[in-house]
């Protein structure tokens, strides 16, 4: 609930920022807040779209689909900004459509894509710290073999992708089927999780780092002893050896410290 709490709050302070800003182009309070609100929902498609960007693409390929993300996103806020000053006109003011006239500054796309990347980049780090101050409980709910099913994060051990389907590990042994790729378990499962090669996907809490290229996969590891180590009492079970990929050696090992 502080979550939703902070994220809405967060939201109506950008909306009276907007507005503050847009007071300079001869708008009264009330037209100004209206004008902002034109920018909300653009700010949150941008904020919600450019981080499901697939990762796994080359560069290219990244920079193209985000290009295409913020034309779309650019071309919606144009036309809900002409919408909402013809609300402007034909409501507050009772003129007709020949009235219209929105400042240049709002039909500038450069300070279009300044507001609208400010509000989503704010919104996105806010997001961020939230999921480190206040970690979801909520289950991650999914379909697999066409049944609805509900895990917890740290229940998922890591996701592994063969082809047209996606494999998810749970700690208690579970395997299910799932046809959401990869790259949007990556954005979904968030920062708890780390991306070692095309295919895996793992739980940091859930992996040692035991060479350059692979990670070892368990249920729980003794807390001073290496996971080759038989002599700790501490109980533990290795699941799986996987593999590091060389576009991802570098980030694994900043992450998965030896």
């Amino acid at each position: 609930m502080k979550r939703i709490l902070i994220l809405v709050a967060y939201w109506i302070v950008a909306i009276f920022v907007t507005a503050l800003m847009l007071l300079g182009l001869d708008y009264g309070i009330d037209r100004a807040l209206m004008m902002s609100l034109a920018f909300l929902p653009c700010a949150m498609a941008l904020s919600f779209f450019l981080p499901k960007v697939d990762r796994s693409k080359s560069w290219r390929d990244r920079l193209l689909d985000s290009i295409f993300i913020v034309l779309g996103v650019m071309t919606a806020a144009f036309l809900l900004l002409f919408i909402v000053q013809a609300l402007i006109v034909l409501i507050l003011e009772q003129g007709s459509y020949f009235e219209l006239d929105i400042p240049a500054m709002l039909r500038n796309p450069f300070f279009i894509a300044i507001v609208l990347g400010m509000l989503s980049l704010v919104h996105y780090l806010l997001e961020k710290w939230l999921d480190k101050r206040f970690p979801s409980a909520t289950p991650v709910t999914f379909t697999s073999d066409y049944r609805k099913v509900s895990l917890l994060k740290e229940d998922i051990l890591y996701i592994e992708s063969r082809d047209s389907e996606v494999l998810v590990f749970a700690r208690d042994g579970r395997i299910f089927r799932n046809f959401t790729g990869i790259t949007q378990w990556e954005n979904l499962l968030g920062d708890g999780f780390l991306r070692i090669h095309r295919a895996f996907l793992v739980n940091i809490s859930a992996v040692i780092l035991t060479s350059p290229d692979t990670v070892t996969v368990a249920t729980a590891f003794p807390d001073t002893v290496s996971v080759a180590d038989s002599s700790s009492s501490r109980q533990y079970s290795v699941v799986k050896e996987l593999p590091v990929s060389r576009k991802y050696k570098d980030t694994v090992r900043a992450v998965l410290k030896p």
